[in-house]
């Protein structure tokens, strides 16, 4: 199986759990971008967000990891990319189905609202899924902009 490469940004609220979810990805064996932040000094979400959807929108990475406070910030300006489709999740069940029936491509995770650990477990399984296709397939391609 080839080496998957996972984009990986945050605020200053996901900083401790970027670096955790990074490195517990690196020794897991995927191809780790760290887009930053690179410390819990406030920043301005936006600014790590765009990096990480440009690189899977250009190749460089095969999904992504965005993490806030509430995760709706990251989530709102990941999705003004027409390549992606970010997903916010906090259990382990929406991270799949994220990832089944929607095919989404980056998942948001709210570091104020769940432990470090189901963070991890919320990674694992998105990144395990695979999109079912089928009549989700139409679904998903009703999504692009008409604008």
């Amino acid at each position: 199986m080839e080496q998957q490469t996972i984009a990986i940004g945050c605020d200053h609220a996901g900083y401790d759990y970027k670096e955790a979810i990074a490195a517990h990805l690196s020794e897991a064996g995927y191809l780790v971008l760290d887009m930053g932040t690179h410390s819990s000094e406030s920043v301005d979400y936006p600014d790590f967000v765009h990096p990480v959807a440009e690189a899977i929108e250009q190749g460089k990475a095969n999904l992504g990891v965005l993490i806030c406070g509430s995760a709706n910030g990251v989530a709102i300006t990941a999705n003004k990319h027409q390549q992606i489709r970010a997903a916010i999740a906090w259990e382990e069940e929406l991270a799949s189905l994220a990832r089944q029936h929607n095919n989404a491509n980056v998942i948001c995770l709210p570091a104020r609202f769940i432990s470090q650990d189901l963070a991890v477990a919320c990674v694992d399984t998105f990144l395990q899924s695979e999109f079912e296709g089928g009549r989700h397939q139409r679904r998903v391609d009703k999504m692009t902009s008409f604008c």
